[in-house]
């Protein structure tokens, strides 16, 4: 039991740090106090299942994910650029700086709610390495549960840790042009994401 919870954290963990483009979006609304708890809430959970579904649907899914996997990219690029384009939108505006107590995030819970649900479920990586391969190591596992809780917990570490560590680099961040370098530099991860996905998608 203790084996297969250790391999099931580790690997998560291992793939799920690997996700440059939803880890620097998680960040971002963390430091901007944007409904940080939320948001790690969501990717957990969404997590979790997927983690679940390729464990114990592994078969079945992997002859459906040919089909899927190139629309999931090509959407997947689009929310990228998107989201990317955002970024350096705020970057060149240079008045967006952080968002203190008795300033209004533009989006709503709901709003952000969304985007977490988007940003997750439109990144073809979350469904290659949770489905796919952490399913096909799951099933190999003496004790499949525990092996899923032990995956389930490392993304549940990992996302909360990010929320908490936003708010602490917050206050260290007070200053528009601040922003505009961290903008930036979210913007430039989310289309250097989008290019290799779409090196992936016509190769």
């Amino acid at each position: 039991m203790t084996a297969s919870l250790l391999t099931g954290f580790g690997i998560s963990l291992g793939l799920i740090v690997a996700i440059g483009a939803q880890n620097a979006w998680v960040l971002n609304k963390s430091m901007r106090r944007e409904y940080p708890w939320v948001v790690a809430a969501i990717c957990a959970s969404l997590d979790a299942v997927l983690i679940t579904l390729g464990v114990y649907s592994i078969d079945s899914l992997q002859q459906r994910l040919p089909t899927l996997v190139p629309v999931m990219t090509w959407l997947g690029i689009a929310l990228l650029c998107w989201l990317g384009g955002q970024a350096f939108k705020r970057a060149w505006q240079g008045n967006s700086g952080l968002l203190t107590s008795q300033q209004r995030s533009v989006y709503n819970g709901w709003q952000i709610a969304g985007q977490a649900i988007a940003i997750s479920l439109l990144n073809p990586h979350v469904y290659l390495d949770t489905v796919v391969l952490i399913g096909s190591v799951g099933v190999q596992q003496a004790n499949t549960v525990a092996f899923v809780v032990g995956a389930a917990s490392a993304s549940l570490l990992w996302f909360f840790s990010l929320a908490g560590f936003g708010r602490f680099l917050g206050p260290k961040l007070q200053s528009p042009r601040a922003w505009r370098i961290f903008d930036t530099l979210i913007g430039m991860i989310m289309l250097l994401v989008a290019i290799s996905l779409v090196s992936t998608a016509t190769s």
